[in-house]
This record gives structure tokens, sequence and C-alpha cells, in this order.
């Protein structure tokens, strides 16, 4: 009897170690879970964010060249749809988190993340340069102003 007594100890404390380990596996799990959705829609906030300073310096600068003849016309359409495009694109992105993400696997929520990351990686050179050049654009407009006004 004493050795039936010792094996169901250590089935039990097997059973007992076992449960604790797969409870500690499965919080770790959602906890991971949590944080990549956190992430993801972090991501999604600043990228939202950052197509709209986008939009807002793109239109600041076709203000400021409709003033002036003399500076080259831009297709103000063409960059509105590219801006509008990546806007639908996000709200897209954002619907998928809404409907889907609680059934996404860990890779697909890690992918959802990367792909956003990737694009405010190559949306990040274009708003340095639109900065640029909204300065730039700024300073001709102010020596354009102070020719006309010495003439």
């Amino acid at each position: 009897m004493n050795d039936y007594s010792m094996l169901g100890f250590a089935v039990l404390l097997l059973l007992l170690v076992a449960g604790v380990g797969w409870t500690l596996f499965m919080r770790r799990r959602q906890a991971q879970r949590s944080h990549s959705l956190r992430n993801l829609l972090d991501l999604a906030d600043r990228l939202e964010t950052d197509l709209k300073t986008c939009r807002s310096g793109l239109q600041q600068a076709h203000a400021v060249m409709s003033l002036n003849p003399d500076l080259p016309a831009a297709s103000e359409q063409d960059a509105r749809h590219a801006i509008d495009g990546g806007l639908r694109a996000l709200l897209q992105q954002r619907l998928w988190i809404r409907d889907r993400s609680a059934q996404a696997s860990q890779h697909e929520l890690d992918e959802a993340a990367a792909s956003m990351r990737g694009t405010r990686d190559r949306l990040q050179p274009l708003l340095q340069a639109l900065t640029q050049a909204q300065s730039d654009l700024n300073s001709a407009m102010r020596e354009h102003i102070r020719r006309e006004s010495d003439t």
C-alpha cells in the first residue's frame, strides 16, 4: 500500500506540475497576444498620423504653389489619391484587426505589424523630403515676395 501511495502522490505531483506549467504557458501566450495587439493598434495610429501629416503638408505645398504661377504645377490630384489610398488601406487593416485579430495566429499578428512597420519605414523619408521641400518652398516664396516688394 505504501508503494501505491507513493505512486499516487508522484502522479498527483506530476499532474499538478503539468497543470501549473500549462497555466503559465497559456498566460504567457495571452500576454504576448495582448502585447502584439496593442503594438498593432499603436502602429496603425502612428501610420495614420504619418499619412495625415503627409496630406496636410501636400495641401500646404499646393496652396503655396498655386499663389505663384512661376512655380511648376504639381499634380495635387495624384498626391491626394495616393494619400487617400493609403488611408483606405489602413482602414482595411483596422477592420481586419477588429474582425479577425481574435482568431488570428501569432504569426499573422506579427506579419501585420511587420507590414505596418515597413510602410512607416518607407513613408518616413518621404515625410522628411516633404518637410524639406515645404521649407524650401516657403523660403523661395519669401524671397519672391521680397524681390517683388523691392521693385
